[in-house]
């Protein structure tokens, strides 16, 4: 049996989380930053336990409030539901430290004494496969543990924040008045992930403007399924956040009516057993073209004696038979 942090087993430390053991859970996450072989292990537990959980992605520019719109949205949940809520903080950067920046958990200060609430600022630190990888697997944990309700909020919108937010049911997509234009908007990708889209800070000039862009922008998008509601909210008051909170319900239940749920979520599967697949492939390619056994390969491509096309199928087959000795019977 693996033994995971502070010696307990990767097991226990699962099974104490599905008890309510808070911090079992902050230990399993840590473990999930890391990417290590015992996250493999944890990894097999979770994808057997998780399947109840709806995740919802906020992302947005930097500045557009999603910190605050969230905390406003976890705030209107626990008064008007009582429904328990895990809120994954997301900063694919803090070059300096290597951690997560805090300031989502001190914007969040209000809910530090409900126990219904579990928030959590992840970075990419040393997780081998970055963020687009470790978010996935953090969120089956919170719901093998047993969060009905999980909120994923990033931070930019770039293609890293794109992959984590798609990670989620539902993708909320916060701009704020004035904020560029909607082509922009449209470019970083954020119209084509959009299930719900938010104007923040609606009290602020530019609001009409910015809504009549995006609303354009929907009518030119191509084979919508689903048209995204735009919400206007300002988080600091609570205006909107009640109409944000049915948006969000009026596309869960179309999700779950038309069974796009379980394809998406089936989809979703798929992408991340391509992308671990794709990562693991990478590094074993890495190691192939440095491991001595596949130095006459390289020494013959550099001499002509062969072209790059039977390189390229040599260490394929040194690649694949390397992966099959370490993979052995079992998944890791």
């Amino acid at each position: 049996m693996t033994r995971g942090l502070r010696g307990s087993s990767v097991t226990e430390l699962f099974e104490a989380s599905r008890s309510g053991d808070r911090g079992a859970l902050a230990r399993l996450l840590s473990l999930v930053e890391r990417g290590d072989a015992e996250g493999h292990e944890l990894s097999r537990l979770t994808f057997e336990k998780a399947g109840s959980a709806y995740a919802i992605g906020f992302t947005g520019a930097p500045g557009s409030g999603k910190s605050t719109l969230t905390s406003a949205v976890v705030t209107g949940i626990r008064n008007r539901l009582d429904i328990p809520v895990a809120v994954l903080a997301v900063d694919p950067s803090s070059p300096v430290t290597g951690g997560a920046i805090l300031g989502d958990r001190v914007r969040m200060q209000e809910h530090a004494l409900d126990d219904a609430v579990f928030i959590r600022s992840m970075a990419s630190r040393g997780h081998l496969g970055g963020l687009a990888a470790a978010v996935p697997e953090a969120v089956r944990l919170l719901d093998s543990a047993g969060w009905p309700l999980v909120i994923v909020e990033t931070v930019g919108v770039g293609q890293v924040e794109i992959d984590v937010a798609t990670t989620c049911d539902t993708v909320v997509v916060v701009v704020n008045p004035g904020w560029g234009d909607s082509v922009q908007a449209n470019k970083a990708g954020l119209l084509e992930i959009a299930d719900v889209l938010v104007i923040n800070k609606a009290d602020r000039p530019g609001l009409t403007q910015t809504a009549r862009d995006l609303r354009l922008m929907l009518q030119l998008s191509a084979n919508l399924r689903w048209t995204p509601p735009i919400v206007e909210t300002v988080a600091t008051s609570g205006d909107g956040v009640a109409e944000l909170w049915e948006a969000i319900t009026s596309h869960r239940d179309y999700l779950e009516q038309g069974g796009h749920l379980v394809l998406r979520r089936a989809e979703r599967a798929q992408e991340e057993t391509v992308r671990i697949a794709r990562r693991r492939l990478d590094s074993a390619l890495e190691a192939a073209l440095k491991a001595s056994a596949n130095a006459e390969v390289i020494s013959a491509l550099k001499s002509k004696q062969i072209d790059p096309d039977e390189a390229a199928d040599r260490l394929v087959a040194a690649v694949a038979s390397e992966l099959r000795t370490a993979s052995g019977p079992r998944r890791g």
